[in-house]
């Protein structure tokens, strides 16, 4: 997959600032002090301890996005992936400074530890009856540098981080002593692993777009926050179902040598964590879902009982598609000198004032409770219509050309995706696959048969409202409902075979009763293009000639590519492509796929 270079911004060199003053503007609570790249809160309470904390630009909401009553008083911010200099992290310390002292947090890297650290010793050098009131804490919670390789550096510090904050920033906000404060903050920096996956790496404003990092198929595991390579790759990308596992092993281990960082005492020991599901950056809400979903199963299953759940986007790296998962292993009864687990829990829950902090249940987290209709499904033979039924002309011939019409619209929908990624959404092409695919089933499963056509009609009208959606799904489920209808209402009280005039009798009332719904009409490049061509032939004088309607309709679709779009999916495409790339309406197409094959 390509890397996405693409930015929003006024300049590169400009951003971090930009950025940091438009986070001021939502928050009036914060100042900036935009030389030094410090936001801090503008009026804290200064009997309570401060906390402190920064490092690279890029990983936003953090470090500054938690600045706020509950959790931060000041956040340095250098740029992008780079260390503030320790000048900054002074001034930072000056803003936020009093008499109950301070706790700066910082992830383990190299640069974020030495200036943070000059400054820390150059603040107790400049103040030297303050010296015992600054406390520095460094957290590294990454579970993907083994042992051996982290010896002398350590872990790298991912979004772990943010647990620290929360709690010994909610624990300050009680009142208590600096050395309350430092060694909670202590404390959860030890018990917390995080792992991160990513679908590719990210890039960095300014810089020059580079090739991407991964093949399509592969995604990589224990990835940094600042584009470092993970620990290994995987391909084919697997589904989250056997993905989270192999994550979650990574942070439960006690076994391995090199990854066993964290005390758990394995299944039916009474293992409790806080899972803290993070976005990297470039992962939808709705993938996101999914990963908790996955993560608090897979915990579950692994005998870990989840005490809390948090989820959002709380430490990015940039526009990385990827995410990590951190667990706070919360205390065991046998620990000693651990702080008690409600404390943990509570101060995690307690209100924070925060833009960069997520809402979260302040629950266990309970079985998913899903509801399903009360309907059941249809029984072998199709839905029974009301009255003596109606039987195809041809039943086998009925039933054989609905199935080429489902497997042509399978076979084209690549082209149908195509003209829909130009003209439309691009969903066209797979929202009729997924129609024919379970219109097929219901075939196999007997619910569509030559012997009951209006059952089957309508059952293909429900395959429509139920797989398809969309407003394709909307209105070929009108469309069969109302042929149905129509079949019915048309039909000779003599016989109870459908034939070739109650077919088109029928095809010309349904779309009749469509277009009480919809304001599309031809020439509007929309499904109703072929349609109507379609009825208009049926309805002229002389026999019924289908070879010939279905011609028209075909030629109707393959007019719609020199249309100007007035309705449907095409008519919020700028003119000019749709002209220069003269594909036809993907809906349209659709139509005319089914119409010949039909026919055949």
């Amino acid at each position: 997959m390509s890397i996405q270079s693409k930015h929003f911004l006024n300049t590169a060199e400009s951003l971090v600032v930009d950025s940091l003053e438009g986070l001021c503007t939502l928050n009036p609570q914060l100042s900036l002090d935009s030389q030094n790249k410090v936001v801090y809160l503008s009026s804290r309470d200064q009997s309570k301890v401060a906390l402190i904390c920064g490092g690279g630009s890029g990983h936003e909401p953090a470090h500054a996005g938690f600045v706020g009553e509950g959790i931060l008083s000041a956040a340095v911010c250098g740029s992008v992936f780079a260390s503030p200099n320790s000048s900054q992290v002074r001034r930072g310390i000056d803003l936020v400074e009093n008499d109950k002292g301070v706790v700066i947090i910082v992830k383990n890297y190299t640069g974020d530890v030495l200036n943070f650290g000059l400054a820390k010793e150059q603040y107790a050098a400049l103040h030297p009856t303050k010296a015992d009131r600054a406390k520095f804490v460094i957290v590294g919670d990454d579970v993907a540098v083994g042992k051996t390789q982290g010896k002398i550096v350590g872990r790298r510090g991912l979004a772990g981080t943010v647990l620290v904050y929360k709690i010994a920033g909610a624990l300050a906000q009680q009142g208590a002593s600096l050395d309350e404060v430092y060694d909670i903050s202590q404390w959860v920096a030890s018990r917390i692993g995080t792992i991160g996956v990513g679908l590719e790496h990210c890039h960095v404003p300014g810089t020059a777009s580079s090739e991407s990092h991964l093949s399509p198929s592969e995604i990589e595991i224990g990835m940094g926050i600042h584009n470092e390579p993970g620990n290994r790759r995987v391909s084919p990308v697997p589904p989250l179902s056997e993905l989270i596992p192999q994550l979650l092993d990574h942070l439960l281990s006690t076994s391995d040598p090199e990854r066993s960082f964290l005390p758990f005492k394995g299944k039916g020991n009474g293992d409790k964590v806080v899972l803290l599901v993070n976005n990297l950056g470039g992962t939808s809400e709705l993938e996101l879902g999914a990963i908790v979903k996955e993560s608090v199963k897979g915990l579950k299953d692994a005998g870990v009982e989840v005490a809390r759940v948090l989820s959002g986007t709380f430490m990015t790296s940039l526009n990385m598609p990827g995410f990590s998962l951190t667990l706070l292993l919360l205390p065991h009864s046998s620990d000693v000198n651990a702080p008690d687990s409600a404390k943990i829990l509570s101060l995690l829950d307690a209100p924070a004032n925060a833009p960069g902090w997520k809402w979260s249940s302040g629950q266990i987290p309970s079985s998913v409770t899903t509801t399903t209709s009360s309907a059941t499904a249809p029984a072998a033979g199709g839905i029974q219509s009301e009255g003596e039924k109606l039987v195809a002309s041809e039943p086998t011939a009925f039933i054989n050309a609905v199935k080429t019409a489902c497997k042509a619209l399978i076979d084209e929908e690549p082209e149908i995706t195509r003209m829909d990624n130009i003209a439309g959404d691009g969903d066209c092409g797979l929202t009729l696959k997924a129609g024919a695919i379970a219109v097929l089933k219901e075939i196999e499963e007997g619910r569509i048969a030559g012997g009951d056509v209006v059952g089957s009609v309508i059952s293909v009208s429900r395959v429509a409202e139920e797989q398809m959606g969309g407003t394709s799904g909307a209105l070929y489920s009108i469309f069969f409902s109302a042929l149905a209808q129509g079949l019915q209402a048309n039909r000779s009280p003599n016989t109870n075979t459908v034939d070739a005039t109650l077919w088109a009798l029928s095809v010309t009332s349904a779309l009749q009763k469509l277009y009480t719904y919809t304001r599309a009409r031809p020439p509007s490049r929309t499904l109703v293009d072929p349609l109507d061509a379609l009825v208009s032939k049926l309805s002229s004088a002389g026999a019924v000639d289908f070879t010939a309607a279905v011609s028209a309709a075909a030629d109707a679709a393959l007019n719609t590519r020199d249309l100007e779009a007035k309705a449907g999916r095409s008519a919020y495409v700028e003119g000019d492509r749709l002209r220069t790339e003269r594909v036809p309406d993907p809906g349209a197409w659709g139509v005319k796929t089914i119409l010949q094959a039909l026919l055949k």
